[in-house]
């Protein structure tokens, strides 16, 4: 009872061994397939989280930008409150300083006015001792 080891064409055994053939030959195509359409999902994966990153990116620049510009606006403001308020001090000053000249002029008016009051009377009274 030697068996052999050669496989007559349609026996039972040659067609277990290409039912076996064709799983295997089909298992490697699945496994390809899945292989590739793996590799495809992740390249798909990583053009659209490079879309994202872009798009986030693209409003965070934007951001950025619109912050560097308000950052210089408000530096420029600064400079110009600052240049007002020395304007404004410097026009006090002025302003403080007319008054000033203005009231000295008024007191030196009537120093004048009382001056020429005193004059008078001493020109009457000397007028009055004269004709005495």
């Amino acid at each position: 009872m030697e068996r052999s080891h050669q496989v007559e064409a349609g026996s039972l055994e040659a067609s277990l061994l290409q039912m076996v053939s064709d799983h295997n030959h089909a298992a490697i195509e699945l496994r390809e397939r899945t292989e590739k359409a793996k590799k495809d999902a992740i390249q798909t994966a990583i053009r659209v989280s490079d879309l994202l990153v872009k798009s986030v990116d693209g409003g965070v620049r934007e951001v950025f930008i619109n912050e560097e510009r308000i950052d210089k606006e408000i530096q420029a403001l600064t400079a110009s409150i600052t240049r007002f308020s020395k304007q404004n001090d410097q026009w006090l000053a002025a302003s403080h300083a007319l008054n000033t000249a203005v009231k000295e002029i008024g007191d030196f008016e009537n120093w004048m006015k009382t001056m020429e009051l005193d004059c008078k009377s001493i020109s009457a009274a000397i007028c009055n001792i004269y004709q005495t």
